[in-house]
């Protein structure tokens, strides 16, 4: 297939490749599925090998959002059945992230509810990453606080923290259709904060919203030119409750052909797979692993995830390895330092990653009619028991 073989060749120089192109791929047929994922599984182990990096999340305080954001669980008006509790305390946290690291995680990402962190949560948080990097040497943290004010970024760097992470979401084009409180630009904004500050930006999409092949399209070139390290894809977990409760918009063969579009634009970029996998994934969750390079163990800020025993055996069973803490996730190029992916050598200015051509619009087919939804759930961490976070 001339499509993936181009795709692959661009990929092993680093080089973009055109949003037609990106567009292709998601376009492919079910028959050419495993073609797709053999040729950005060339592109993933050229760049990653078969390591596999683990990250645990803890949930510091959840519910009772401000913003509107209409995927989320814990957003303002949300009628969905979560744990809802305010901070929790630096030992507990670091108790909390302790279960994530005796699991294989490599970095901990701390997560807070709320439309941003005040300067007295930033110190509280920076206790709680004291906490966590003097009990477990060699462990990255990453914080994802929502929107940044002027001075946190440097803050949270000083305490200690490796990384922050602040998603896109969906395409620019389509943001006010899921969000009113704040707006792309706003999101945009944190990364460059967290980036600026010396702090590794990590930030990703979600994906099953009822966007258009080009809304993906667009969120991930936006994206490749933030030039993060991580990318996070997330599937929508639809919670009862929320605006977007009814969408079920994904196959695991759509969620496949997203992860090897997103592999494709960003080659030699951390790509996670993220919330939604168990849900939309089910049985294909191993072929996922030929695609991106990292994981979330165990289970989400408000639904449970896969037991980690069974992420572990998924892993092994697959041909992959847990990466440790002595391995350097990112390529060297792209290391601090080196370079970058900001330079020519990436193929950015001459692919055209930063131009406003727009491929013509493509709608989401419905879901085929056989689609088995009876295998489809959601389950509420901890939701109506007295289970403490992430139990």
């Amino acid at each position: 297939m001339d499509l993936l073989n181009t795709l692959v060749d661009k990929g092993l120089r680093r080089e973009l490749p055109t949003r037609e192109e990106a567009l292709a791929v998601l376009a492919t047929s079910d028959d050419e599925l495993l073609d797709v994922v053999a040729a950005a599984g060339k592109v993933r182990r050229q760049w990653f090998g078969r390591r596999v990096k683990l990250n645990y999340l803890v949930n510091l305080k959840s519910g009772l959002c401000p913003e509107d954001c209409s995927y989320c669980s814990q957003r303002l008006g949300s009628k969905a059945e979560i744990l809802k509790y305010t901070w929790l305390k630096p030992d507990d946290a670091s108790k909390a992230a302790a279960a994530g690291v005796a699991g294989g995680a490599k970095r901990v990402c701390l997560v807070a509810s709320g439309r941003g962190p005040t300067d007295r949560d930033v110190d509280r948080v920076s206790e709680t990453i004291s906490a966590i990097k003097e009990q477990n040497e060699g462990i990255e943290v990453c914080a994802c606080l929502g929107l940044l004010s002027e001075g946190q970024a440097d803050r949270l760097h000083a305490a200690g923290a490796d990384a922050y992470n602040h998603n896109l979401n969906t395409s620019e084009a389509t943001y006010g259709d899921i969000c009113t409180t704040h707006d792309f630009s706003d999101r945009v904004s944190t990364v460059q904060q967290a980036q600026a500050a010396g702090m590794s930006a990590c930030s990703g999409l979600i994906a099953g919203m009822g966007e258009s092949d080009a809304d993906l399209v667009d969120v991930v070139f936006a994206l490749r030119e933030l030039d993060p390290d991580s990318v996070p894809v997330n599937f929508l977990i639809p919670f009862e409750g929320t605006p977007l409760g009814k969408e079920w918009n994904l196959t695991p063969q759509r969620a496949l052909r997203i992860l090897a579009m997103v592999r494709f634009v960003c080659p030699d970029i951390e790509v996670r797979l993220a919330g939604g996998r168990e849900v939309h994934l089910r049985s294909l969750q191993p072929l996922a692993l030929h695609l991106v390079n990292s994981i979330f163990l165990g289970d989400y800020l408000t639904s449970e995830g896969q037991a980690g025993k069974d992420d572990l055996a998924m892993i092994a069973d697959a041909g992959f390895e847990v990466e440790g803490t002595d391995t350097t996730t990112l390529p060297e190029h792209r290391r601090p330092g080196c370079g970058g992916a900001d330079t020519a050598e990436s193929g950015c200015a001459e692919s055209g990653c930063a131009s406003g051509d727009k491929a013509p619009a493509a709608t989401i087919p419905a879901p085929p009619e056989e689609t088995r939804r009876d295998l489809v759930s959601v389950r509420r961490r901890g939701a109506g028991t007295e289970l403490p976070p992430n139990a």
